[in-house]
């Protein structure tokens, strides 16, 4: 069923409501707080889906005003910028360091410059849609193997130890592999409706998981609190004006990764490495690992000096 007479099919203008809604509340939220590193690069992600969904549900359309090339263009192109950014999304938000070469080069190389070479300039030149694709996705078809290789890799390496948090990240990775292999949806040209669908489901798992992320971010606040104010004669309300953002301005100023903010806190609480290991489903010999990093990371030498440093007392 399509949309206002257009070619959009009416599942995929469902989905650009849904998302349009969601990315309005989640830039309310980013501009209440903008220290939220991993919110901006979602909310990034989310416009660039939403982007995808408008291109490829209104282009290429005869009846549309829009020149056929440029719409074409437009269509597949959000596609592909989707894909690229995929990569600087896991790079960023998840402190997957290995994936610097694919996030920062790789994408412009193997799925940026065929785009550009073969449905921007190939087909503006001669006309073929049909064998424009064909061309731009030979190495891209490639190249997403190489990616979705690099990003499972990436993910073993950083949470070998780390159960629930790679759990979380492979649940992720699931989600993006219909965005990594575009190339080859648009090699067999699916219909609109599978391919939003296919994507779009996909997403939701992206946005369970962040919605998640959210609410763990709010009991680590909480924890915060409990855990300055220990030993604290403050009154509570200097507690929540200060102390909470003097304690996460100084875990980012240190770029603690998100698992040595959790450890950090349950620490200022007193609570030994055993019970922290167990509360956050780790070996112990893990937790020490992170408390060790914390220290080169402050230049501490014990748990005092560490959590002086982070409340900024």
């Amino acid at each position: 069923m399509k949309v206002f007479g257009t070619d959009m099919d009416l599942v995929t203008f469902v989905f650009i409501i849904l998302e349009t809604i969601m990315f309005i509340c989640q830039l309310l939220f980013f501009i209440q707080k903008p220290s939220e590193r991993k919110r901006r690069y979602y909310i990034i992600l989310l416009g660039l889906l939403i982007i995808y969904n408008i291109c490829g549900g209104l282009f290429p359309d005869p009846n549309n005003s829009v020149p056929i090339v440029i719409q074409n263009i437009l269509a597949y192109g959000s596609g592909f910028i989707m894909a690229c950014y995929l990569p600087y999304y896991f790079f960023k938000a998840f402190e997957l360091d290995s994936l610097k070469f694919h996030a920062r080069y790789g994408v412009t190389l193997f799925l940026f410059t065929p785009f550009l070479l073969f449905i921007v300039i190939e087909y503006s030149l001669f006309r073929n849609i049909d064998r424009a694709v064909d061309h731009s996705v030979i190495i891209p078809a490639v190249y997403s193997v190489i990616v979705l290789w690099a990003i499972l890799r990436a993910i073993r390496l950083k949470y070998r130890e780390d159960y629930r948090h790679k759990t979380e990240m492979l649940l992720t990775y699931a989600a993006i592999v219909p965005w990594v292999s575009m190339p080859v949806f648009s090699f067999y040209k699916v219909n609109q409706l599978t391919e939003v669908l296919f994507t779009n489901c996909g997403f939701i798992i992206i946005t369970v998981l962040f919605i998640w992320e959210v609410i763990k971010q709010s009991r680590m606040d909480n924890l915060i609190l409990l855990g300055l104010n220990n030993g604290s004669s403050n009154k509570t309300e200097n507690i929540n004006n200060g102390l909470i953002s003097s304690f996460n301005v100084n875990c980012e100023n240190y770029r603690l990764t998100s698992r040595e903010i959790e450890i950090a806190i349950l620490i200022c609480e007193g609570i030994k490495y055993r019970e922290i290991a167990e509360q956050l489903f780790i070996s112990e010999r893990t937790v020490t690992k992170h408390v060790q990093n914390m220290f080169l990371k402050t230049k501490s030498t014990n748990k005092t000096l560490l959590i002086r440093s982070l409340r900024g007392s």
